[in-house]
C-alpha cells in the first residue's frame, strides 16, 4: 500500500508559496498488513516541500508535505515491529520487490520516488508506510534530530560514498554551506576523515560552519580562486548549480570529482569544457539513497554523528517554517513538532 497520512496534517493546497500549505484533519485507521502506523512526534521539511509549495514541482494537490519523521509505533501489520517501538522513516519510495530493489538498488527501481512528493508525507500525526520503510531511532537524538537527518543526510551519504569514493585524508568542498544537505555533508565528511573546505554567502554562516567542523570557509563571490590557492580540493559537494558550477569547476584538482544532488539555482548550466577533459574530471549525479546506505548512517549516528536542528515549529505554523527557508535564513534542518 503506497504511503498513508492521517491526523492533522501539514496540506499542500494551492500553489501559492508558504501560505498554500494549510492544517487539515484527516481520519485515522489501523495498519493494513505489511505496514506500520507510526505517530509522528516529529517531521522536518526540505527545499522540496517549498518548492512544491511554490507550484514548482509536477505535483497535482493536494499532498501531505515532508519526507522525514520520526514517531513511536501505534499499529503494525508486520511482526518485526510492535506498539511503542520508536522508529524512523526511511524517506524512499520503491516496490521493493523489483530486480533492482532485490539487489539493494532501491533508488534504482521503476517505481523509485520521494515521500512527501510522489506519496503522502511525514508532516501529520499518524502515517502509514510499508514496514521495510521503518528503521529503529538512534537512541541518542531526540525527536527532532531524529526528524533531522534522514533525506539530507542519506542524500550526502550516498553522495561521499557511493558515487564520488571521498577517501579518508581528502579534501571536500562543501557549496552553500547553509543549506541543510550542505551541513549534513560537513558532518559526514568529517566523519569520514577528510579535511573540509565551505563557502556561503554569509559571514554567520561561514562562522557555523567552522563550529560543525569545517577547516576552512570561504565567501561564495569567486570562491574558485581562493580555494585554489588553499591547494583545491580532491572532491567537490554541489548542489546549487549554474551560479556556482564556474567555481566549482576551478576548485577541483586534476583527476577530482564534483557530485552534484540538485540545482537550486536554475535547471541549465554552461561547463567550460577543457576543464573538464584537461582536469580528467569526473561529473556525478546523485539522488538520495539505497536502504543500506541508510543504515550506514543509521551506524554513524549511532558513533556519535549529529545532524543540526536550526529551528522548530508547532504544526500548527507550518506557514512560517517554510518562510524560514523561503527567506534562506536557516543552517541546517526546520523541524515541525507534532504530538
Amino acid at each position: 500500500m503506497a504511503p498513508l497520512s492521517e491526523g492533522r496534517a501539514a496540506v499542500y493546497e494551492e500553489p501559492l508559496g508558504p501560505p498554500g500549505v494549510r492544517v487539515q484533519a484527516r481520519p485515522r485507521t489501523a495498519a493494513a498488513r505489511g505496514d506500520v502506523a507510526i505517530a509522528i512526534r516529529a517531521a522536518s521539511i526540505n527545499h522540496l516541500d517549498l518548492w512544491m509549495a511554490h507550484g514548482a514541482q509536477k505535483v497535482t494537490p493536494p499532498r501531505v508535505i515532508a519526507a522525514d519523521g520520526a514517531g513511536v509505533v501505534e499499529t503494525s501489520g508486520d511482526p518485526r515491529w510492535k506498539p511503542g517501538d520508536e522508529v524512523v522513516v526511511y524517506p524512499v519510495v520503491c516496490d521493493w520487490v523489483c530486480a533492482e530493489c532485490q539487489a539493494g538498488e532501491n533508488v534504482k527501481c521503476p517505481h523509485f520516488g520521494v515521500i512527501g512528493e510522489h506519496s503522502e508525507g511525514t508532516a501529520c500525526e499518524l502515517f502509514h508506510v510499508d514496514a521495510r520503510n521503518v528503521f529503529p531511532k538512534p537512541v541518542a537524538l531526540s525527536w527532532e534530530e531524529a526528524a533531522a537527518f534522514p533525506l539530507t543526510f542519506l542524500t550526502a551519504w550516498r553522495m561521499l560514498t557511493t558515487r564520488a569514493r571521498l577517501q579518508r585524508g581528502e579534501k571536500v568542498l562543501v557549496v552553500g554551506a547553509g543549506a541543510g544537505v550542505a551541513v549534513a555533508a560537513i558532518k559526514i565528511a568529517k566523519h569520514l576523515g577528510a579535511t573540509v573546505f565551505a563557502t556561503s554567502r554569509s559571514e554567520s554562516k561561514r562562522q557555523r560552519a567552522r563550529e560543525i567542523g569545517a577547516d576552512e570557509v570561504f565567501d561564495s563571490a569567486d570562491f574558485g580562486k581562493a580555494v585554489r590557492a588553499a591547494g583545491g580540493v580532491d572532491v567537490v559537494f554541489e548542489h546549487v548549480g549554474p551560479a556556482t558550477l564556474g567555481e566549482s569547476l576551478r576548485s577541483v584538482k586534476q583527476g577530482g570529482r564534483i557530485v552534484f544532488c540538485g540545482s537550486t539555482s536554475g535547471v541549465k548550466a554552461e561547463i567550460p569544457m577543457f576543464r573538464v577533459f584537461w582536469g580528467q574530471l569526473d561529473l556525478l549525479g546523485s539522488t538520495m539513497g539505497n536502504a543500506s546506505e541508510f543504515q550506514a548512517v543509521l551506524d554513524a549516528m549511532d558513533e556519535g554523528m549529529r545532524p543540526v536542528v536550526d529551528s522548530t515549529y508547532p504544526l500548527s505554523e507550518v506557514e512560517d517554517a517554510l518562510k524560514r527557508l523561503d527567506a534562506a535564513e536557516q543552517f541546517g534542518k526546520v523541524v515541525l513538532s507534532i504530538s
